[in-house]
């Protein structure tokens, strides 16, 4: 199964980018959650205004679907400056990085999604506009060429990656202010479902609200994604408002299950456990069984099932606990629960 063609991933498919524009909150007063966060970058903005100056530089790391973009959005927008985005791959050369940066006004936002990914070159000439503001450049070459240093203006720049591990050091420990972003409660998930039905001019009743917030996977981009199916159910059904049993039937009809497992996470999973007794087992040989690409599974399927404690990666290979067992139906071999009340602890402690 593609990435984008699941419900229950957390990556934005091209064809959603206009609806979440539309879903994302404008101020922090409609950021939901995150508020650990909120209050940091909330001190950081004021101080910056009082002292007539850009705000740090700002790096904002977790999983994929979150609110970092978002967020990019609100602080440009209570900087009261403009936002330009980007996205790591799209700066191919040094070229594209000094094209976008002599174009910056005076505390600009640069928003560069997916900074994990920039051209080490690229990452090169970074360095110095972030730290001194100025744009080195060589002119010339061999003997004749000369350091030429162009100043820019003093902007801040917003650096959002599902990856920070992937980040150099340097460009790293150039940022001012980092921030971890983590997944969100079925309240505010709640709360996050409730305010864009609202923005989508759809009734939804509260017990509705939180059956899509429950099997949201703790992710806001996933949960606006169901309401928005929930949402065609109930018009079809010629609902005033969505009910629950909207939502339940219409998620039970995209085989999306309570935890937010959908049918490729179970077929995962009964995999492990029918084909491979439960494991350890390779993960080039689970994406075989499955029929999926084995960076596809380690990289959109395994973390969530790990979050759940469903599945445990050990140096022999992937193993099934008591829980995925258990979410599955299936009783797991004799002999097994000593082993696999073993890795359930290894799992925890990582």
């Amino acid at each position: 199964m593609e990435d984008e063609e699941r419900l229950v991933t957390s990556t934005c498919a091209e064809t959603e980018t206009e609806i979440e524009n539309v879903l994302r909150p404008k101020s922090m007063d409609g950021y939901v959650g995150q508020e650990k966060v909120k209050d940091n970058v909330a001190i950081s903005i004021a101080a910056a205004k009082k002292r007539d100056d850009a705000l740090d530089h700002v790096l904002l790391y977790g999983p994929a679907g979150l609110g970092k973009t978002t967020l990019a959005h609100i602080i440009a927008n209570e900087m009261g400056t403009q936002l330009k985005v980007t996205s790591g791959p799209a700066i191919e050369r040094a070229g594209d990085l000094a094209a976008i940066l002599t174009n910056l006004n005076e505390k600009d936002v640069l928003f560069i999604d997916e900074i994990h990914r920039l051209n080490h070159n690229v990452e090169e000439i970074l360095y110095p506009a972030m730290e001194d503001f100025t744009l080195d450049f060589i002119l010339g070459k061999g003997p004749s060429a000369k350091n030429v240093q162009l100043p820019l203006p003093r902007f801040t720049l917003i650096g959002a990656t599902t990856r920070a591990g992937m980040l150099s050091s340097p460009l790293r420990d150039r940022f001012g202010l980092i921030c971890r972003l983590e997944t969100y409660n079925e309240n505010e998930l709640t709360e996050i479902v409730t305010r864009a039905a609202d923005m989508l001019k759809t009734a939804i009743e509260p017990l509705a609200a939180r059956e899509i917030a429950k099997r949201s996977r703790g992710t806001p981009r996933i949960a606006n994604r169901l309401l928005k199916r929930v949402r065609d159910y109930s018009v079809v059904k010629n609902h005033d408002a969505i009910e629950l049993s909207d939502a339940k039937n219409a998620l039970k009809m995209m085989e999306i299950d309570e935890l937010g497992l959908d049918s490729t996470d179970i077929r995962l999973l009964r995999s492990m456990a029918e084909k491979f007794g439960g494991g350890p087992c390779g993960l080039d040989t689970v994406a075989a069984t499955v029929n999926e690409d084995a960076g596809t599974i380690e990289d959109v399927y395994e973390p969530y099932l790990l979050q759940l404690g469903f599945i445990a990666r050990t140096p022999r290979g992937r193993v099934l606990l008591k829980k995925g067992y258990d979410h599955i139906g299936l009783k797991q071999p004799a002999g097994r629960a000593e082993q696999l009340s073993f890795y359930e602890t290894e799992n925890e402690n990582e």
